[in-house]
């Protein structure tokens, strides 16, 4: 049931459906094809939650929406803690931190041969039905700002545009001396041209466009480095250990204090640079609805927790 915060929000609501036919297909068996092996298990589509979701959706008038891996794991894209399937769960290796990108040079030529090789299929992912629900959100304007936990592009890809990417974009690459900022697919041409007659099959794949490749696959790889001042290169992306721009942050607080309600979308809010956009949602005494499958860091200051597949429930809501 609707916790106080949204129960006083609601009273008296009529509930109207999405185009009529919120009920259609709920239990429809699932393929595994490509796109579902990194979506964790979960129940089937609750009639009364998605209710309840609908009457969140419609009583907010400012909503900002906050996403995290759980809403890409649909498109293909692996996560790091989802149950029995993200990384994590799967195998003992972690992802790469700021401090060793930053000074290790053989860190940093393991991390881009990985990359080179993900790049191709990382890339290629597309935009999953949740994706364009949000969008289209956006469009009519049920949507105040979008913040995602997110460096895949996915969003952008939809059409989304009050947004802003936390976390940075694989997509973009940044020197470390200059500053200057090119595109991840140019990169790849020049890693073309540094290694032409390098191979490398991958063991794996991890989340971010990341490989598994051996040391010895490593060894000879080739990395450019800035055209402009000949510095070293990194993607513009929040590297774990690392933080988010003080600026790019109160940029976020300032769009969650104008709202009037919140919803998390495919995030455990493990990591502080998401959760606390929570705690400000809470002090403001905001309605918070979290859709994740299994358990987050916020549950307990929610007014609505789902448990379902991102892609299959938000489609659903209408939005106006």
């Amino acid at each position: 049931m609707l916790g106080e915060n949204c129960g006083r929000r609601m009273s008296g609501l009529t509930f109207r459906s999405a185009k009529g036919h919120w009920m259609t297909n709920l239990s429809r068996p699932r393929s595994q094809g490509p796109t579902e092996l990194f979506v964790p298990p979960s129940p089937p589509l609750d009639p009364e939650k998605i209710k309840e979701l609908q009457r969140f959706i419609t009583l907010s008038k400012k909503l900002v929406v906050m996403t995290g891996a759980g809403i890409s794991t649909e498109s293909g894209i692996p996560d790091y803690r989802s149950e029995k399937v993200g990384l994590y769960a799967r195998t003992d290796r972690r992802p790469i931190q700021h401090i060793d990108f930053i000074r290790s040079a053989p860190v940093r030529q393991r991390y881009w041969a990985r990359n080179f090789v993900g790049w191709p299929q990382f890339s290629s992912h597309q935009p999953n039905p949740a994706h364009w629900a949000l969008s289209n959100w956006e469009k009519l304007g049920k949507l105040h700002w979008l913040v995602t936990q997110n460096v895949d592009a996915l969003h952008s890809k939809a059409g989304n545009r009050r947004l802003t990417e936390l976390h940075g974009c694989m997509h973009r690459v940044l020197c470390l001396k200059c500053g200057e900022q090119t595109p991840r697919r140019v990169l790849q041409d020049r890693f073309q041209v540094l290694n032409p007659s390098w191979s490398a099959e991958a063991q794996g794949v991890a989340p971010d466009g990341d490989v598994f490749l051996t040391e010895e696959q490593v060894r000879s790889f080739q990395v450019p480095s800035c055209d402009r001042c000949g510095g070293p290169l990194k993607p513009d992306v929040v590297f774990f250990g690392d933080t988010v721009k003080p600026d790019k942050v109160d940029f976020v607080h300032r769009r969650v204090k104008e709202a009037d309600s919140l919803l998390v979308v495919g995030s455990s809010l493990q990591v502080y640079s998401g959760y606390r956009f929570i705690l400000t949602a809470w002090e403001k005494k905001l309605p918070i609805a979290i859709l994740n499958i299994g358990p987050t860091r916020s549950d307990d200051l929610a007014c609505l927790k789902l448990d379902s597949r991102c892609g299959e429930l938000l489609p659903l809501i209408d939005p106006q």
